[in-house]
């Protein structure tokens, strides 16, 4: 791998471990520290994914005019000054006010550090996407466990725990990043008109595809929010729950190189490795639904890792092949605010209905999103086949 891409994982696990500290305990500390039913708590991660998603789509445009460096610069700027008020003031509703602001930051910083690393890396292929994925569940399982026991000890810890991670995480991308050179598209030839026809037909097919990405990221969501809170009142400890995502991190990290084998072996194309993906979502829900004790969350969590392992680097992997050049941060930030807008939805769809109805019923619910996210999946790619099989016939 080139250097830059080992700068870029690197990076990318510093963020991770540093908003890892925080967000699969917000809705935790919204409902049993600041004392707001789980419907408020699905609002306000509501707003910090709404602001998260603008974020997304402003950081891929400004990649693709600025480059990457003052694009990654400017959104953790905006991060670490939300963060640093969060040290002090963390109280309501000061916390939902900057927690949107972090939301927004965050937002700029993956579209262009995804861009960056398959601009880099181009004959890598997959592999570049799968490197930052990996980074980032490191990060997750290095930051979910030690959130968990500074939690433990003092919830306060944990915004300066994240602030402490940010200032490393700028120092690495002044020091680092600037010599990343990726040249933005400011100036464009004119298209063809096939080109734009094209072009056309790789965005519809991004959009079919990300409406299924959403509705994934819709389901696995609840992990962070509703099922979180629902561990709590059936007695598993806070420590136990934080451990989930470090099996979660660990699993990633430890078993890429298996599920590399397996998809060379299978000569898995990336649409399959999807479908695959889905599929083991669905096992995953059936078993979290049953599930009563810390033991059948943790099986559960084992089958949502495997099948997240499929799915999650395989979707900007297929928006950066179908990006035209000069484009390529703003089809990441169609995948990277997709992805935030099911988390977005999420929690406010999961706590309406667990608060309305049963958590059964929302395992319920879910499934049937997994269900439609693989038709969309099967259809993505449509159009683009159509016109490819047009043009041989007019050639």
């Amino acid at each position: 791998m080139p250097r830059a891409l080992w700068l870029l994982i690197i990076g990318m696990a510093v963020n991770t471990i540093g908003s890892s500290f925080l967000w699969p305990l917000n809705t935790i500390y919204i409902h049993d520290h600041l004392g707001k039913s789980l419907s408020v708590a699905g609002l306000v991660l509501m707003l910090n994914s709404g602001a998260n998603v603008i974020g997304s789509l402003y950081g891929g445009h400004l990649f693709d005019k600025i480059g990457g460096f003052k694009s990654i610069l400017l959104g953790i700027a905006i991060s670490l000054l939300a963060l640093v008020g969060l040290t002090f003031w963390h109280g309501w509703p000061e916390y939902v006010v900057f927690l949107a602001i972090a939301g927004f930051g965050t937002g700029i910083i993956y579209p262009p550090m995804y861009a960056m690393a398959g601009s880099v890396w181009k004959e890598g292929g997959r592999k570049a996407f799968n490197a930052l994925y990996v980074a980032q569940n490191l990060g997750v399982a290095i930051g979910a466990s030690l959130g968990g026991l500074v939690a433990a000890y003092s919830f306060q810890l944990i915004f300066l725990a994240n602030t402490v991670m940010y200032i490393l995480f700028l120092g690495i991308a002044v020091f680092g990043y600037r010599g990343i050179t990726v040249t933005p598209a400011a100036h464009k030839t004119k298209e063809s008109a096939a080109n734009t026809v094209k072009n056309k037909a790789n965005l519809q097919a991004l959009f079919i595809l990300s409406s299924g990405y959403l509705l994934c990221w819709v389901a696995y969501s609840q992990w962070t929010t509703t099922i979180a809170s629902y561990t709590q009142e059936i007695n598993i400890s806070l420590t136990q729950y934080s451990f989930l995502w470090t099996i979660n991190g660990a699993i990633i990290v430890l078993g890429q190189p298996i599920l590399n084998g397996v998809l060379k072996h299978l000569s898995a194309s990336l649409k399959l490795q999807i479908l695959i993906g889905i599929a083991i979502f669905i096992v995953s829900f059936i078993v979290g639904g049953k599930a009563d004790a810390f033991t059948g969350f943790l099986v559960a969590m084992i089958i949502l890792t495997i099948g997240e392992m499929f799915v999650w680097p395989a979707v900007p992997t297929i928006a950066f092949e179908l990006a035209p050049k000069g484009r390529e941060g703003f089809y990441q930030g169609i995948v990277t605010s997709v992805a935030t807008g099911g988390r977005m939805i999420g929690p406010l769809l999961g706590g309406i209905i667990v608060d309305l109805y049963s958590m059964s019923a929302l395992f319920t619910v879910l499934i049937g999103l997994f269900l439609i996210a693989i038709v969309t999946t099967l259809v993505y790619d449509r159009r683009i086949k159509t016109e490819k099989q047009v043009a041989v016939k007019v050639s």
